[in-house]
């Protein structure tokens, strides 16, 4: 699959970086084209409606600065769904936990389109997306763990029920607890499902596979979504 977008993890490297890295890998490939990159995840610290964008210039990482592209963030404030909240960026990790493996994939010719997303619905979301889809030149990617706080086993079924869920490209499949990030995902799925998009799993497992208890799990998926190549 030739990528448009990835769906990755958020949690700390320890527990689901080698999920994040699988996705990752599939972009390598793009640096030196991919000059913009939308970054949507779910609000964590606050409740919102709708989803924010950031007025910040830049992102800083300890790899250096990522560019905020305001001119595309414009693009889309006009939508009624869209606005500028710095609040919900502040203390927000699950955007920024991606940074650093965008500034190694991709160097730092990319601008960001980071958006908080809270209350809203994959149509919504989807029409967020659709000003600034672009073309090859644009990476779309969602952050989002899968279940959270199951047993292993109870966590195995679920996780894997999501990803029949993102296979088939149902944003109304993702139920509770199937994803903190299902709105992004059901976004990205409902404007892959009118693009006739596919996706393909990379890997699917949970922080009982790699750095935590088998009691209380929380549940990671890699995916990346194109055309068929």
């Amino acid at each position: 699959i030739t990528p448009k977008a990835i769906i990755a993890p958020h949690a700390g490297y320890i527990y689901s970086g080698l999920i994040a890295g699988a996705a990752y890998a599939q972009v390598a490939a793009l640096r030196g084209q991919i000059t913009r990159v939308l970054l949507l995840g779910p609000a964590h610290t606050l409740y919102l409606q709708g989803l924010a964008a950031s007025s910040a210039a830049y992102f800083a990482t300890p790899l250096g600065d990522v560019a905020v592209d305001q001119e595309a963030i414009a693009q889309i404030l006009p939508l009624p769904q869209v606005r500028v909240l710095d609040a919900a960026h502040g203390r927000e990790h699950g955007l920024e936990v991606h940074l650093p493996f965008l500034q190694l994939t991709l160097g730092s010719d990319f601008k960001l389109v980071p958006l908080v997303v809270g209350d809203a619905d994959a149509a919504e979301v989807a029409e967020a997306l659709e000003p600034l889809w672009g073309g090859p030149e644009t990476l779309i990617v969602i952050s989002s763990d899968l279940s959270h706080f199951l047993d292993y086993g109870a966590a195995k079924v679920k996780d894997a029920a999501t990803a029949v869920a993102i296979q088939q490209l149902n944003p109304a499949a993702l139920g509770e607890n199937s994803a903190c990030g299902r709105v992004p995902i059901g976004g990205l799925l409902h404007a892959a499902r009118q693009r006739g998009l596919r996706t393909h799993l990379l890997d699917l497992r949970n922080s009982g596979d790699t750095a935590g208890p088998k009691d209380r799990v929380v549940g990671y998926g890699a995916w990346v979504v194109g055309t068929e190549s």
